[in-house]
This record gives C-alpha cells, sequence and structure tokens, in this order.
C-alpha cells in the first residue's frame, strides 16, 4: 500500500513505472512496461528544439488540464510564449464526446 504522498506530483508517475508498481499497488503488465519504456527509448533519442519550446509544450500540455482557455492565453501572453494555436485550442479546448 502506498501512501498518500507517494501518489503525488509529476514523479509519482514515473516512481511508480520505475518500480513496476501501478498507484493503487497493482503490478504494471510486463508487456505494457515492455512498450512504454521502448516509447521512452524512443523519445530519449529525439533531437529537441529548445528548452522554451519544451516549456510551452509542456505547459500547454498540463495547463489546459487545470485552467480555462482564456486564463491560459493570458499566461502565456504574460509569460511572452505564443498564443494557444488553432490546432491546441481545437484539441485541448474542443468538444468532448
Amino acid at each position: 500500500m502506498t501512501d498518500a504522498n507517494s501518489m503525488l506530483g509529476a514523479g509519482a508517475v514515473d516512481d511508480a513505472i520505475a518500480k513496476g508498481i501501478d498507484l493503487d499497488g497493482t503490478p504494471i503488465p510486463p508487456n505494457k512496461l515492455e512498450l512504454y519504456r521502448t516509447v521512452m527509448a524512443k523519445e530519449a533519442g529525439r533531437q529537441r528544439s529548445g528548452v522554451t519550446n519544451t516549456m510551452r509544450s509542456r505547459i500547454v500540455r498540463i495547463g489546459a488540464k487545470h485552467f480555462a482557455q482564456a486564463e491560459l492565453e493570458q499566461m502565456l501572453e504574460f509569460a511572452n510564449f505564443a498564443p494557444l494555436k488553432a490546432k491546441e485550442i481545437a484539441f485541448y479546448y474542443g468538444a468532448k464526446e
């Protein structure tokens, strides 16, 4: 059994994956771990376009879960990041089925 603090923050999922145990304490099936590690190994070898581009991508991807579109737009503008693109708005804020 895990304590509540071990299930918080960005590192909780990474820690669980490294241990091969889900946050609820159940084992992660080996085939799922293998696929995840294969994909992450490819991602680790990908050339990056720059730290600020990566920061913006993460802000948009994660921020869209926590902030309304207008609020995220304002925050991006205040920090001098590029505004949301039409495809980001459609993907993160478009109609949910």
